[in-house]
């Protein structure tokens, strides 16, 4: 009896302590503006307003449907882990797609005019450094389908961050007018069945990683396909007949690779 009210009151401490961490936070998100070739970008900012000095930040990188609730948790989910986290916009006016005809248009514009794109990156880049809360030495990035294909080629194109994130994103590879190296620390969460992402292009990112000596990790998923991190993905998926579903299992190892991805990029 004494052993077994041992334990009870054990546990009982451990979550007194785990509720007392959450009481010490205080996790606050807000609209934010900044501009980039003359247009307004409409962004989402995430900390933790208890948390003292200054922290790593995290720019994330939204879905091809736009900077939508979605990613603005993300960014929430980040400020919890202790990291100032914007979830920028990549589209401008903070234009949102409800049907993936317009999403594909999004999304096939920015990667069409790639230059475009790298400035819309850098002027978020640039306001996330300039925040109270931010280290700006230490920033990091992390997207999701379109997103992910966002900060994997602004690795390549020689973007000063401690590392990428690439969940579910595209692979493809958007050439830098000059060859430069990838700064970055780079990890790539990809779903085994996803249609979209073809053998080839994970060998040929395997190779190119490779060859530049890149700190990278690239995952498969088993039974994991396309946008296996949203939990909306699979009535998506259903309502507009898209080969894409969320996949806890996939979701809740990527997340936590993630996290030790990142405690260890910014303790260097």
């Amino acid at each position: 009896m004494k052993r077994i009210t041992v334990i009870i009151f054990v546990v009982a401490g451990l979550l007194t302590i785990a509720g007392a961490a959450i009481a010490a936070q205080k996790i606050e998100g807000r609209n934010v503006a900044y501009t980039a070739g003359g247009i307004t970008m409409k962004g989402y900012l995430a900390y933790d307003a208890k948390a003292q000095g200054k922290r790593p930040g995290v720019l994330v990188v939204h879905e091809w449907w736009g900077q939508n609730a979605y990613v603005r948790e993300r960014a929430r989910m980040l400020a919890r882990l202790g990291y100032t986290a914007l979830a920028l916009d990549m589209y401008g006016e903070g234009r949102i797609a409800d049907h993936p005809d317009d999403a594909g248009k999004f999304a096939s514009e920015m990667m069409k005019n790639f230059p475009v794109a790298q400035e819309r990156f850098l002027a978020a880049l640039a306001f996330l450094k300039k925040q109270p809360t931010v280290d700006p030495d230490r920033i990091a990035a992390i997207g999701y389908c379109f997103g992910g294909g966002v900060v994997l080629n602004m690795a390549r194109q020689g973007v000063n961050l401690k590392g990428v994130a690439s969940f579910h994103g595209s692979l493809a590879v958007v050439k830098p007018d000059r060859p430069t190296p990838i700064k970055a620390a780079v990890r790539v969460y990809n779903g085994a069945d996803d249609t979209f992402t073809k053998p080839e292009q994970i060998e040929a990112l395997k190779q190119e990683m490779t060859a530049q000596k890149v700190n990278f990790k690239f995952v498969n998923y088993p039974g994991a396909v396309h946008s296996f991190t949203n939990p909306e993905a699979t009535e998506i998926g259903r309502k507009f007949k898209m080969p894409v579903a969320f996949n806890a299992e996939a979701d809740k190892a990527s997340w936590a690779d993630m996290q030790q991805f990142l405690k260890e990029i910014f303790a260097r």
